[in-house]
């Protein structure tokens, strides 16, 4: 996998066995890391998926949330303002780059009525995502909905250009969860930034990490993230919004939107596990959320399937 990020390329991290840090080792180590990562998630990985990312096709690997409310690959979303009766009416006519501003909107149904009942999904009601048409200025918020079925989010724009505004949310009466999206206006000079360059292992926040795994189109691929700090394996992630991470995949060119949650681990660990579809070959920005102290980072990579 070809991955990129904005941030500087540090060495690639590996803990070594019985060692209390990481340490850093040529690629032949990959081997090592997969090996320790079957280990690490225990019932969630076995060994036939350490085979399979060494010598064969990936096996699949389940989501971390079961029942209704887990995310399937079920393909990419995001790239309409109306679905199966359910549309994204924006209030907002236009945000100013640099000025906090509000975000409205509603969610009708097929007669044209607000919604105002939906279940959690993920321990919200609403998930909102944002993000510039060039893939920049990602950040995922919880808007509040009013009694009329409003929902609203301060927004602050970092540049001018379309806003890409992703709802995903759950209609209690819906049979499935929906995802829709809008470009909201943010008036000014637009200049698109370019991709950034390939880099497998990123700094964020003071924290080391690194993206392991490939992108086949129409395939269950296993994605690993590990996650170092001060040398050492952060073994002690916070769940966030019900799992130990988040991946959201967004296709270059047209925003296609997947959300990703990873495979279930008995405990907190240095390495979360996904499994990716993507439906297209393409270029794709991977934004990975994990919590850890209380606070909750975002890293994002760039990876060509």
């Amino acid at each position: 996998m070809t991955a990129t990020s904005d941030r500087p390329v540090l060495p690639a991290l590996d803990r070594a066995e019985g060692a209390s840090q990481w340490r850093p080792r040529p690629d032949g180590g990959r081997p090592h890391r997969y090996l320790a990562a079957a280990l690490v998630l225990g019932l969630t990985l076995t060994l036939g998926f350490v085979a399979g990312r060494l010598d064969a096709a990936p096996a699949p690997v389940r989501s971390a949330v079961a029942g209704p409310a887990a995310h399937a690959d079920h393909g990419p979303a995001g790239l309409q303002v109306s679905r199966d009766g359910w549309t994204l009416v924006l209030d907002t006519p236009a945000l100013t780059a640099g000025r906090p501003g509000e975000l409205a909107f509603r969610i009708t149904d097929a007669a044209g009525a607000p919604v105002t009942r939906f279940r959690l999904n993920h321990e919200r009601l609403m998930h909102l995502v944002l993000v510039g048409r060039d893939l920049t200025g990602y950040r995922h918020v919880h808007p509040e909905m009013a009694a009329d079925g409003t929902w609203r989010a301060l927004v602050t724009p970092e540049a001018p250009g379309p806003l890409r505004a992703i709802a995903d949310f759950w209609p209690e009466d819906a049979a499935r969860q929906v995802t829709l999206g809008v470009d909201v206006p943010v008036p000014g000079r637009y200049a698109p930034r370019p991709p950034a360059e390939p880099q497998e292992t990123i700094l964020v926040d003071g924290y080391t990490v690194t993206l392991d795994g490939g992108l086949r189109p129409g395939e269950s691929n296993q994605v690993l993230v590990w996650l170092g700090r001060d040398g050492r394996p952060v073994e002690d992630l916070q769940p966030h919004l019900g799992a130990y991470g988040h991946l959201v995949a967004l296709r270059h060119g047209d925003l296609a939107y997947l959300h990703v949650h990873p495979a279930a681990a008995s405990r907190p660990e240095s390495v979360v596990a996904f499994g990716v579809t993507v439906p297209s070959a393409g270029t794709y920005r991977l934004f990975f959320e994990f919590r850890h102290r209380d606070v909750v980072h975002v890293a994002a990579f760039t990876v060509t399937a």
